[in-house]
């Protein structure tokens, strides 16, 4: 299997949270409201997702500049972005690397509605565990950031197998947990989150359904 990467985790620190606030705010409905990935989670109250999901410009260049150079993403490299969300990350890409070929897809309509202008033409909307619609090894890198997490198991086995299929070169980063404090935490903080493991599960699955990329897990401290 891959390696263990650190690409995200500095922004992922960054932000403070209120776990047992989260817990306590009629957190049932708010999982519902979510999970329906609309407006309300993008660019609603926080109770119900991001609280406003916008663009910031070079909050995502490190880890853009990471991944081209980890993977060493030249001119012509094709990536896709496994659940690109508003494709922040994909735009951070193309600054960096103009001549990059870039796809990436969601299941959120109104996500890929409100990306960044620059990258919208090369997004469309699709689930994460069906058959991609691209070739064997089509892509230089897949990447996956916080999404496969939001999937059953039965379904995260079928998006691993198609990011192992469609790229030379994978990278995965979704929530996790070492110790009972940041189970509890996670616990209390997702809204979308539907296969909760921690690093050694989700290592074992990953090698048991034959995933072979590199990968990355944040932790709710």
């Amino acid at each position: 299997m891959g390696q263990l990467r650190n690409f995200v985790n500095p922004l992922h620190q960054a932000t403070q949270r209120d776990y047992l606030a989260r817990m306590n705010d009629d957190k049932v409905h708010c999982m519902n409201v979510a999970k329906q990935y609309c407006k309300d989670y993008w660019d609603g109250d926080r109770r119900h997702g991001y609280g406003g999901y916008r663009y910031i410009p070079g909050r995502w260049k490190p880890v853009a500049q990471a991944l081209i150079q980890t993977y060493r993403l030249g001119p012509g490299a094709k990536v896709l972005d496994v659940g690109c969300g508003k494709g922040y990350l994909l735009y951070e890409l193309m600054l960096l690397q103009p001549d990059l070929i870039i796809r990436g897809f969601d299941i959120s309509s109104y996500g890929l509605e409100n990306a960044k202008e620059e990258v919208r033409p090369h997004l469309f909307q699709y689930q994460a565990h069906d058959p991609y619609p691209f070739g064997d090894n089509e892509f230089d890198l897949v990447i996956s950031l916080g999404t496969l997490h939001n999937l059953r198991l039965f379904e995260v086995k079928s998006a691993l197998a198609e990011i192992e299929r469609v790229g030379r070169q994978g990278y995965i980063m979704l929530e996790s947990y070492r110790n009972e404090q940041e189970l509890f935490n996670l616990q209390c903080w997702a809204l979308t989150c539907e296969s909760f493991f921690d690093v050694a599960e989700w290592i074992w699955l990953y090698e048991y359904f034959g995933y072979k990329g590199d990968y990355e897990f944040i932790y709710f401290e």
